[in-house]
């Protein structure tokens, strides 16, 4: 487990570049975090970092947006308004949680159950009392 500090929505950013540079095909990272917490930022970091040069944003009325030209395909899921797991599975989630690209998911807690036991957390946090950018994201490869 590792836990990065950053001060700003560009710091953030670039430790989602980071991760999207050393990412390797088949990974899944959820991504978890208050609203407004930046997992729309690190996640157009982790995109940069695999050479996705469009933009990226939240799929939150689309639930997944494919992004296919960077050295890895990305499958950027957002959750936060899926009503039943079932419809995860409508959409064929299976195919991108066990295929050759990088799969985020924000707000991942809510399909608990489905997600592969092979997985990277991320979870973002916010602590005004250290600034108004302040952010603590901590990174567990342990899986569970």
């Amino acid at each position: 487990m590792m836990i990065y500090e950053t001060n700003s929505p560009e710091d953030t950013f670039r430790l989602g570049e980071e991760i999207g540079r050393n990412a390797s095909p088949g990974e899944v990272y959820t991504l978890t975090g208050d609203l407004g917490v930046g997992k729309t930022v690190f996640t157009q970091g982790v995109a940069a970092g695999l050479g996705i040069a469009g933009p990226v944003n939240s799929p939150t009325f689309t639930i997944l947006q494919i992004y296919e030209e960077g050295r890895l395909p990305l499958y950027h899921f957002d959750v936060y308004r899926i009503g039943d797991v079932e419809e995860m599975e409508e959409i064929g989630c299976d195919d991108y949680f066990y295929g050759d690209g990088v799969c985020l998911i924000e707000w991942a807690e809510l399909i608990e159950e489905i997600l592969p036991k092979d997985r990277i957390s991320v979870t973002i946090e916010k602590d005004l009392d250290k600034g108004f950018d302040y952010r603590r994201i901590t990174v567990d490869r342990s899986g569970i």
